[in-house]
Formats: structure tokens, C-alpha cells, sequence
């Protein structure tokens, strides 16, 4: 298991404005958000929830990591399919996510890798992914061995037999009061990767958060759960700027 890694400098997001700093560019059968900062050679796949890659506060974390010097890119993993709305009813849930499973991605992937790697110039990449993204995430650390990074939000892959196998160092956010992931699974899993897991990895809890504090809007945070949000976000950036 991993040691915490050292604190950086880094831009935690609370000064960047919801203006949308990137732009939407079309790469063969899918459309994505890309944010580039000058001369760089890292890049990061941002996944999106399922709400779907134009949400705002998805946005906005790739924004982040846009300046914290990586190439940034978010995707549409759903591929033209209408994204889920608080509107929807959520006993057809199921029905929804029947064909946008989030470890059926493995096309999309392999089309972004080829863009940032023939377009983009990247030598280094990694990937995060918050919520649906988050189990997406942990599918990409079980098959990319050349993903030197990955953060997984509030997300778990359960049906795979390989899924403590991870070839990336991985690093997992839960929130103790997630209504989605309960805390059973999230130790099961902490305690399989001990067994299983040959890579570096971590598994971390933030007390008295919800499902979706990481990446929640500004104006949406609560002075109760901010320090907790900031903590979690300078996480993720010193993981990937360990690794990467």
C-alpha cells in the first residue's frame, strides 16, 4: 500500500472560474473537452459521471488539472447517448446504464491514447474519473499497463474476476457517507488489493462526505466540508504528479 505522498504546489481549483478554459474538438467517432496548457507532455484522461461529459463540475476539474501543467482531456464515454438528469425516473436507472457500461470503454480509450499520443505529443498519461468515471477508472488501471497513473473517485469495478489485478498505481477516494458504495465494499476491496494488488496503491475515506464532494461546484461547498474537498483534491494531484 502507498505511502502518502509528498505535498506539492498545486491549484486546487478555488480560484478558477466556471468559464470553461478548453474546447470541444471531434476525434473519429467521439467528441471531447480538451484543455492544453503550453509545453507539456502529460496528459490526463478525465471520465466523466453520469451526467455526462458537459457537465460543468466535470469540467471544472479538468480545468484544474489544465493548471496544474497536464494536457487535459474529457471525453464523451457515452458516445451521442442522453446522459442521465436528476429529471429521470430513477427505477429505470438500470435500463439506462444497460448499454453504457463503464467497462465497455476500451474503444474510446484506445482512440483518445492514439490522439494525445499523435496529437497532443503526450509521453506520459494518466487517467481520473469521479463517480461512473470511477469505476471506468479502476477498468483502465486493470487492462493500460502504460497509464503511469490512475485516480479512482468514488468508484469500484465489482464483477470482474481480475479486478484486484491493477497494472497502474491507483489511488481510490471514498466518502464515508456514500448512499451508493458502502463501506463494506470499500474495505473488502482495500483488503483484496493487499493480497492481490502488485502495484503501488491507496485507499482513502473522507469522513462525512457525500457521493460527489470531490468534484463539487464552488458555490455548491460548505465551509463544514471544504477542508475535506481541498484535502481530497491535493490528493489527486499528488498522486498523479508522483507517478507522472
Amino acid at each position: 500500500m502507498a505511502n502518502e505522498a509528498k505535498p506539492c504546489p498545486c491549484e486546487i481549483g478555488d480560484k478558477i472560474e466556471y468559464g470553461g478554459l478548453g474546447e470541444e474538438v471531434q476525434i473519429e467517432h467521439i467528441k471531447a473537452y480538451v484543455v492544453k496548457p503550453q509545453a507539456s507532455e502529460k496528459a490526463i484522461i478525465v471520465i466523466q459521471d453520469i451526467f455526462g461529459w458537459q457537465l460543468p463540475n466535470t469540467r471544472y476539474m479538468a480545468d484544474m488539472l489544465s493548471a496544474n501543467r497536464y494536457i487535459t482531456i474529457c471525453p464523451d464515454f457515452f458516445v451521442g447517448k442522453e446522459p442521465w438528469s436528476q429529471s429521470h425516473d430513477w427505477s429505470t436507472f438500470q435500463q439506462w446504464l444497460e448499454d453504457k457500461k463503464p467497462t465497455d470503454i476500451k474503444k474510446e480509450v484506445d482512440v483518445v491514447l492514439k490522439y494525445l499520443k499523435e496529437k497532443c505529443g503526450a509521453k506520459h498519461i494518466g487517467v481520473v474519473g469521479f463517480c461512473w468515471g470511477g469505476v471506468a477508472t479502476h477498468y483502465v488501471a486493470l487492462q493500460y499497463q502504460e497509464i503511469k497513473a490512475a485516480v479512482s473517485v468514488y468508484g469500484i469495478v465489482r464483477e470482474r474476476e481480475d479486478r484486484f489485478d491493477l497494472k497502474s498505481p491507483t489511488l481510490f477516494i471514498f466518502a464515508e457517507k456514500d448512499a451508493v458504495i458502502p463501506l463494506d465494499q470499500v474495505t473488502i476491496l482495500e483488503t483484496r488489493l493487499k493480497e492481490k494488488c502488485t502495484v503501488d496503491f491507496q485507499v482513502k475515506i473522507f469522513p462525512n462526505q457525500t457521493h460527489g464532494f470531490v468534484h463539487r461546484k464552488n458555490e455548491d461547498i460548505n465551509p463544514d466540508d471544504k477542508p475535506y474537498i481541498q484535502e481530497a483534491r491535493k490528493d489527486l494531484l499528488n498522486w498523479l504528479n508522483k507517478y507522472m
